[in-house]
C-alpha cells in the first residue's frame, strides 16, 4: 500500500467571487437546451412506472448497487483521478475507471474532467461553469442543460485526451449507461429498470449535482478558501465523502477529502482497499501543514 504525502502549496488562489445574483440574464448560450433536455426529463418519469411494475425485492437491490458502484466510479475515478490526478493506475484500470464513470449517465471523462477543472480554476467567479451566484438551478443542473457546456476543451485535458481509449469512452458514453440499462431489464425485468436502473440514475444525478449546489451555500468552512466551498457532512455521507467540499478546495490534489478521522469518506476506503492489491498506487495526501491549519481552525 502507497500513500505519498504532498507538501505542494494550494494551487493559486481564484479572485474573491463576485456578489450573488440569482436572476441575473442568461446569454444566449446561457440559456436551457430544451430539446436536448428532453431525455433528461423523461428519466425523471420513468422511475413513475414503478406505480405499473411493481417495486421487487431484486429491484430494490438494484438500486442501492447501482448507486453506491457508480457513485464510486463518479467520485474516486471521474473527480478524483481524471479531474485532480490525486492516484496513479495502470492503463487498464485506468479504462475501467473511465468506462465505470459512464454508466453513471453524467457525460464522458474527458468532458466531466476539463470542466471541473475549470471549476477549481475560476471557482465562484463568472467563468466558474457550476457557480451559485448564477442561481441555485443553474449551479445545480441549469448549467449542465445550456448549449454553453455542451462541448469537451480538449486543452484543459491533454493529459487525458493523449489516451485514444479515453477518448472513445469519453466519444461514446452512452455505451456504459445503455449497457447498464439492459442488465438491469436482465436481472429484474421492467421492474429491475424502472427502479434498479432510472430510480439510481436519478439519485445518482442529484446528490452529486449537490455538491455543486448546495456544498457553496450550506454547511461549514474551515478553510479561509477564495471560494464559497462548504464542509456538509449529509452530503458527505450521500457521496461518499465528497460533501468534505471546503477540505477539498483547500488541497484538491488529495485522494481523500475527509483529512480527518471522524470525516467519514468512503470513496477513500476504497482506494485503500485497491492500493493494498495494487491497483492503484501513489495516493496523495493532504500536506502536514495543511492539516495543522486544519486542526487549528475555528470551529473545526
Amino acid at each position: 500500500m502507497t500513500s505519498t504525502t504532498v507538501t505542494a502549496t494550494t494551487p493559486p488562489p481564484s479572485p474573491a467571487p463576485p456578489p450573488a445574483n440569482s436572476s441575473r440574464d442568461r446569454s444566449p448560450e446561457e440559456r436551457t437546451d430544451w430539446a436536448s433536455s428532453i431525455p433528461f426529463a423523461l428519466a425523471h418519469l420513468a422511475p413513475l412506472a414503478a406505480i405499473l411494475t411493481g417495486v421487487t425485492a431484486r429491484a430494490l437491490i438494484l438500486l442501492f448497487a447501482l448507486y453506491g458502484v457508480r457513485m464510486f466510479f463518479i467520485t474516486a475515478g471521474y473527480h478524483r483521478y481524471f479531474s485532480h490526478r490525486s492516484y496513479r493506475l495502470g492503463r487498464v484500470m485506468q479504462a475501467i475507471m473511465a468506462f465505470g464513470g459512464t454508466t453513471a449517465a453524467q457525460k464522458g471523462p474527458l468532458w466531466w474532467a476539463a470542466n471541473h477543472r475549470a471549476h477549481h480554476r475560476y471557482a465562484d467567479t463568472d467563468r466558474d461553469p457550476h457557480s451559485p451566484i448564477k442561481g441555485l438551478w443553474w449551479s445545480h443542473v441549469g448549467w449542465i442543460l445550456s448549449y454553453k457546456h455542451k462541448a469537451t476543451d480538449l486543452e484543459v485535458v491533454r493529459d487525458l485526451a493523449r489516451y485514444p481509449e479515453l477518448r472513445f469512452i469519453d466519444k461514446y458514453n452512452w455505451i456504459g449507461p445503455w449497457s447498464f440499462g439492459v442488465m438491469s431489464f436482465l436481472i429484474g425485468g421492467w421492474s429491475g429498470l424502472v427502479v434498479g436502473f432510472f430510480g439510481s440514475t436519478v439519485l445518482l444525478w442529484h446528490v452529486t449535482f449537490l455538491v455543486n449546489s448546495a456544498a457553496h451555500v450550506v454547511g461549514r468552512r474551515r478553510y479561509d478558501t477564495n471560494d464559497t466551498s462548504k464542509n456538509n457532512w449529509v452530503i458527505a455521507l450521500l457521496t461518499n465523502g465528497e460533501g468534505w467540499h471546503n477540505n477539498h478546495h483547500r488541497f484538491p490534489a488529495a485522494a481523500r477529502q475527509g483529512f480527518f478521522w471522524w470525516e467519514l469518506d468512503i470513496s477513500y476506503y476504497v482506494l485503500r482497499l485497491l492500493s493494498v492489491v495494487g491497483l492503484a498506487r501513489e495516493l496523495r495526501s493532504p500536506p502536514t501543514a495543511v492539516l495543522a491549519e486544519g486542526r487549528g481552525a475555528k470551529g473545526s
